[in-house]
């Protein structure tokens, strides 16, 4: 099966939205990497229902309507990386994790770097929050969008930056970070 695609604007940059089937495979930046997101051969979209769905969705995203995605997703990666990008779409809207806490979620702590990388792989952007994740001092780290775009989605969701030493938990609760 062949790869589907079409593009649509947002305020984040024009976007590549790519289906296989029924799954959305992934949602590429206007400036990606050739190289970051490997996925075969395509054709453009001649009406596909989950190209017209994830349209649909970012768009109320982006206004502020949505913010859960529902939609089928084919995550193209190797095991691990689907288990950190699995992770990253537990990440709440309008919350942070760092590279350490989705390595110790996924029970490797010591492959922060390796979270890193998958994350950096993420194909499905936006709607499997990897601007969701920043450095343990709360800074915002490298993002295939650009700075500017996690930013954006960050505060779109309604984020705002935590002292480097205080996090706010899943739970609501305030607590030192260890990260």
């Amino acid at each position: 099966m062949t790869f589907t695609y079409r593009f649509t604007d947002s305020p984040v940059g024009q976007l590549k939205l790519i289906a296989k089937g029924a799954c959305l495979a992934a949602v590429l930046w206007e400036n990606d990497r050739p190289d970051r997101v490997l996925l075969g051969a395509m054709s453009e979209d001649q009406g596909s229902d989950i190209l017209n769905r994830a349209e649909q969705q970012l768009a109320e995203y982006f206004a502020g309507t949505r913010n859960r995605f529902d939609l089928a997703l084919d995550f193209h990666g190797t095991d691990f990386q689907k288990k950190v990008w699995q992770a990253l779409l537990t990440i709440p809207f309008g919350q942070t994790r760092s590279y350490l806490e989705i390595a110790v979620q996924i029970g490797n702590p010591a492959a922060v770097r390796a979270v890193g990388a998958a994350n950096g792989k993420n194909p499905i952007s936006i709607v499997t929050p990897c601007h969701r994740v920043i450095g343990s001092s709360g800074a915002l780290t490298g993002f295939a969008g650009g700075l500017a775009a996690k930013a954006l989605l960050l505060n779109l969701e309604g984020w705002t930056p935590q002292p480097a030493n205080r996090r706010v938990a899943a739970s609501g609760s305030t607590q030192a970070s260890l990260f």
